[in-house]
């Protein structure tokens, strides 16, 4: 359960994007492929290689559902149900993935924004982040 601390840093963290969610998400989905190749078994038609366009593609969607999510904070399974069952009915993506695309997402977020990565921010996106693992992983049961 996020905290109104919590709640906070991930809403500060998420101003600071800017423009660049899209571009942060697909160097997250481009880092999860390279440091965990069988992430590249999903999805079974994208051309995983670093700058494709469906890595960018993807990784627009990524930052727009986790935009979506962050303002949301206090109904994660409602903001994310339809993406939700896609994931787990149509896409049928292996739920370790979303751990994983998680990490890298902190990473990538770290490596460009330093000073707004503190160990409170960090430890409130970890929270955070899985969350929304939880829920996109809801359905799978």
């Amino acid at each position: 359960v996020l905290s109104a601390e919590d709640k906070a840093n991930v809403k500060a963290v998420w101003s600071k994007l800017g423009g660049h969610g899209a571009e942060y998400g697909a160097e997250a989905l481009g880092r999860m492929f390279e440091s965990h190749p069988t992430t590249k078994t999903y999805p079974f038609h994208f051309d995983v290689s670093h700058g494709s366009a469906q890595v960018k593609g993807h990784g627009k969607k990524v930052a727009d559902a986790l935009a979506t999510a962050a303002s949301h904070l206090d109904d994660l399974p409602g903001a994310l149900s339809a993406l939700s069952d896609l994931h787990a009915h149509k896409l049928r993506v292996d739920p370790v993935n979303f751990k994983l695309l998680s990490h890298c997402l902190l990473v990538t977020l770290a490596a460009h924004h330093p000073a707004e990565f503190t160990p409170a921010a960090h430890a409130s996106l970890d929270k955070f982040l899985a969350s929304v693992s939880t829920v996109l992983t809801s359905k799978y049961r």
